[in-house]
This record gives C-alpha cells, structure tokens and sequence, in this order.
C-alpha cells in the first residue's frame, strides 16, 4: 500500500508531460482500435468460412470472403503503422521535455547540490532512466492500449458466439492476476537497484575517463579494470534479477491458459457431438481464444515494463522535485552601476549545518580596493568569497553591496557583477572566440579582440590556423596551463564586471607563464573591488590591504609592509615560504595602478 501513494502523485505528473500530445495520442488510440477491430473480426469470419463455403457450398460468399479479408488485413496494416508511429512520436517528445526539464533544474541548483551528487550518477538520469520512462510510454502504454481493445473485442465475439464457453475460457484469468502482480513488485525493485548500479558505473566511467593521464602516470589501469569488473557485475547481477522475474511470468500465463482452452476443447467438444453447436462455431470461438491469449500474455509482460519504467520516474522526479535553498526574493532591489563597496556584517558559515568554518567576519571593502585574502590551506578563503555570488547563503550575518543584503537582489542581477577566475581554468570544447565572449555572447569581434590582447594571448591566438575559431578541446586540452589561464582572463575582461574575485589564479603557473598571466591580471584588476586569494605572498604584496584568515577567523589586516613589520601570522607565513625559496627575485612586489 505504501508503494501506491508513493507512485500515485508522479504519475499524475508524468500525465503532465503527456499533455501536449493529446491529439497525437487520440489518434493512436482511434488506430488501435481499428487493430483491435479487425484482430475480432478474423475471428468473428471463420464461422462463415466453415459453415457457409465449406459445408453448405456458398458460392457468392466464397467470392466475397477473399476481398473482406484482403480488406481486414489491408486496414490492419495502416492502423498498427499509425499508432507505432505516433506512439513513438510521443514516447520522444516526452523524452525531450523529460531531458530538457531535468537540465534546466539541474543547471539551475546551487554548487552544494553538485557537491553531493557524482556527475556520472546526474549523467545517467538525464539519459539511461529518461529512455526507460520512453519505452513505458512508447511501447508498454501502446501495447496495453492496443491489447486491452484487442482483448475486448475477443471478449465480445466468444460471449457472442457462446457464452456458456465464454465463461469457461475467462473464468481462470483472475487466478493470474497474484502472480503477476507479485513478480511485478519484483521486477521493479531489482530495477530500481539496476538503475543505481548503472548510474554508479557512469559516475565511474566519467571518474576514470576524466582522470586517464593519472591512472597511466601511476599504472593503475589493472586496479581500475579490477573495479570496473565489480561494478559492471553489480549491474549483471540486479538485470539477471529482474529478468529471471520477467521471464517468469510467460510460463504462469502459458499454464493457466492451457488450462482455460484445455476446459474449452472438452466442453465444446462434447457441444458439437450433441449436436447443440456446428462445427463453424466450435472454430470460430477457438480462433477467438487462440487469439485471446497472447495479447492477455502480453499485457502481463508490460505490467513489468510499467514498473520499470516507474522505478525510472521515482529517480528522475527525486530531482526534479529537489528545492533549491538558494531562491531569488519575491520583491528584488537593484544594485547600481559602478565600482561597488562589498560589506560582510558578522558572517559566519558552514557547510550543511556541521562545523562553522566562517567565524564573525566583519570586512569592509572599498570600490575599487584589492584586498588579498591569505592563510593556510582550509582556512575559510575561497568559502568567503563564495559567498559574494551567493554559490552557498551566509549562516549568520549579511553580505552586503553598497548597502543592498545580496539577498535581496536576483541571482542573475548579483552574478552580473561578478567575474570569476579560478586556480583550474574551466574551458569549454568549443572554439576560442566562444569560450572568450562566454559571458558575453553578444559581444563584437573588435571587443573579443581587445579582451584577448589585454589578457596577452592576441599574439598567441593569430599564430593557430584558425585563429579564433580554433576548437581547444576539452578543458581545453589542446593549450598550456598558462594560455588556458590567460584565455580564463580574457573571459572575465570581456564581462567587465566591478566585482572581481581571483582564486589562486597563479598557484599552478611556472615563472614565465605566471609574468604573462599576471601582467593580464593587472589589465584585468583596475578600477575593479578584487578579491585576490593566494598562497604565494610575493604575488600579492601589491594589494592595498592583505586579510590573513586562520580557522575562519580573521587574525591580521594591513598592506605587505604594516604585516611585515608587525611580526605575526603573516610575517610566520612569509619566512616559512621564503626560508623554503630564496628566490629573491620573486619577492619585488608587482605594481599594479588602480
């Protein structure tokens, strides 16, 4: 019972998804019908064939007889091609919606959400269980469709023909109906396990795929062929399962059929003898039977093509009906054009309700001022300025802009202001000018050229064949890590935004691509409220102010000098890396104009 109130409201809502192709499927059903009709039919003429040509020599029957067959089968044939074409039609506009909507709902929940799901497990709900729910619909609700008419048309020639061995050929059908219903249940849960296992191989195939050049590196193809081998035979072991289920409801079916045409024969048989049927309709009623079965087998076998396809639902809807806890307000204020001032008011944070690992921020910072944020790894930076465009909401406190609470503004007007360049650049497999002018996608040529100049990758980008429309390849695998990072800056130049945040934007770099990419930094930085995190400190001693962050707190706040001469966390950080490097020459601070 629990089972049906759970299923019960997605269905209702998997009928939302129907909507649209009503006509569609009206004019499926009115095909079906048709099927249905001429199926009783070829039963309903062997009467006539029998008894009028073959026994009492009709000859004008025996002439017409041929053309109302050719007629049947003829009209059979055009109406089981319209309804598997429209069916199948709509199995893939609800496929379409089904994957359109679960994108759209994926895209648009917050970063903590990708936290918690693998993008392989995302992957296959947007693919393997999207085409199980089309082939309920395409294939499972036409067959029931057409073979629930098929079997009330057949229903109605036996009680027409005989009823006394009409009740003797149904009465057995509901002694099938347990079994089914048990085998059922069954099918779906091993499908449901099926589906898991499936996703959890995809998340491991995207894992390995992704990771390629490490396994190499490390020689670990066997210990990840070993893994594989486990998982594939997890997903082996649940589809033998629910398909030893499957496969047992035929012979069920097969059994209790025999026994209702087993109880036909001997008491039509006994009819015929006496006298009180002909012979015509003794065959007449068999054919109906013979043909009654199959399509009652057949509704039974998609019985567990529906719980299949409604183990599917369940995963899909689980998404589709998770909340987001990041929304846009009911009454949203603007935020003005400009250099903006960014106030964190007693900000404290954690991750999903565990420990705070933001602490009583209060910051205040200037339009147009670089405050650089530094600490040991884990100290809360890159989580502080994932507050300012909202990829996660504030514990405790506010984030401010210009005096306006961030959650009073629209998440697109927020993320308008901001530009993000991170320590690994995230590329796209498309060419140079789209990943460029990403966030711009209406920008010029002249402005994608000018971005790309100012991040010093113009020249690079004029000596490739194709210029431009170069395709980089996934991650853009095809560039250095510091072209990936100048075009990363180029990007972020292109959206002009005032807000700026630079996330160990250099970590990564060796010593001539970290020049060229902070050189495109400086462009990058003037006249923008920058954030800068790093742990190298020789790049950022040109900040206006450094925020040193220790267990999300905040310890020191001063210019390179003042922290310097004050002798504490950040005077400990700069001799721990410079006692480590005595590459003098990495300590001249950079001067950027502001």
């Amino acid at each position: 019972m629990k089972a049906k109130f759970k299923i019960h409201p997605r269905q209702k809502q998997l009928l939302e998804y129907i909507k649209g192709s009503w006509v569609k499927l009206f004019l499926s059903m009115i095909c079906m019908v048709v099927v249905a009709a001429t199926t009783s039919a070829t039963a309903f003429i062997v009467k006539p064939v029998i008894d009028d040509i073959f026994i009492s020599k009709n000859a004008f029957l025996l002439k017409l007889i041929p053309f109302i067959v050719i007629a049947l089968y003829f009209s059979r044939g055009l109406a089981m091609y319209g309804q598997e074409y429209l069916m199948q039609y709509v199995g893939e506009n609800i496929i379409q919606k089904f994957r359109d909507a679960l994108y759209e709902k994926i895209t648009d929940l917050p970063i903590s959400f990708f936290h918690k799901e693998r993008t392989g497990v995302l992957m296959s709900r947007i693919t393997n269980d999207v085409t199980i729910i089309k082939n309920m619909v395409s294939n499972a609700v036409t067959g029931a469709i057409r073979d629930f008419f098929t079997v009330i048309g057949l229903i109605g020639v036996i009680f027409y023909t005989d009823w006394k061995l009409a009740i003797l050929a149904v009465v057995v059908l509901p002694v099938a109906y347990f079994p089914v219903i048990t085998l059922g249940r069954r099918v779906r849960r091993f499908s449901t396990s099926s589906q898991e296992s499936m996703a959890d191989m995809n998340a491991f195939l995207h894992e390995t795929f992704a990771g390629n050049k490490i396994v190499k590196a490390f020689g670990m193809e066997a210990y990840e062929k070993k893994i594989f081998s486990k998982k594939n035979q997890t997903v082996f072991r649940f589809e033998i399962k629910s398909m030893r289920a499957n496969a047992l409801t035929s012979p069920v079916m097969e059994a209790i059929g025999g026994i209702g045409i087993s109880l036909v024969l001997w008491y039509g048989g006994f009819a015929v003898i006496e006298g009180t049927n002909t012979a015509g309709g003794f065959l007449s009623f068999m054919t109906a039977v013979m043909l009654l079965y199959p399509p009652i087998k057949k509704l039974t076998k998609l019985n567990n093509v529906l719980q299949k396809g409604f183990a599917a639902s369940d995963r899909v809807f689980e998404i589709l009906e998770t909340e987001s806890d990041i929304l846009d307000p009911e009454s949203p204020k603007q935020i003005q054009t400009g250099s903006h001032r960014i106030l964190f008011e007693n900000v404290s944070f954690a991750y999903d309700k565990s420990e705070m690992v933001l602490k009583n921020i209060d910051l205040d910072v200037k339009p147009g001022e670089i405050l650089a944020l530094v600490g040991m790894s884990g100290g809360g930076k890159t989580s502080l300025v994932n507050l300012i465009p909202r990829f996660f909401d504030v514990t405790q406190g506010a984030v401010k802009i210009n005096g306006t609470d961030i959650k009073d503004v629209t998440l697109s007007d927020l993320r308008k202001q901001v530009a993000i360049v991170t320590q690994e650049p995230i590329l796209f497999n498309d060419t140079i000018r789209k990943n460029i002018s990403y966030g711009k996608p209406d920008a010029s040529d002249q402005e994608i050229i000018e971005a790309a100049k100012a991040a010093y990758i113009y020249k690079f980008v004029q000596s490739l064949p194709k210029g431009f429309d170069t395709v980089i390849g996934e991650l853009g695998s095809r560039l250095s890590g510091g072209e990936k990072q100048r075009m990363c800056i180029a990007r972020a130049l292109l959206k002009n935004a005032p807000i700026l945040i630079l996330d160990e934007a250099t970590a990564s770099l060796d010593s001539e691509a970290e020049r060229l990419v902070q050189k495109a930094l400086e462009n990058l930085m003037k006249g923008r409220t920058s954030f800068v995190i790093a742990h190298r400190l020789s790049t950022i001693a040109y900040a206006n102010r450094i925020v040193v962050l220790v267990g999300g707190q905040i310890v020191e706040k001063g210019n390179h000098e003042e922290l310097l001469a004050r002798k504490g966390e950040y005077y400990n950080l700069h001799q721990m890396q410079f006692s480590d490097n005595n590459d003098v020459v990495d300590d001249i601070p950079v001067k950027v104009t502001v």
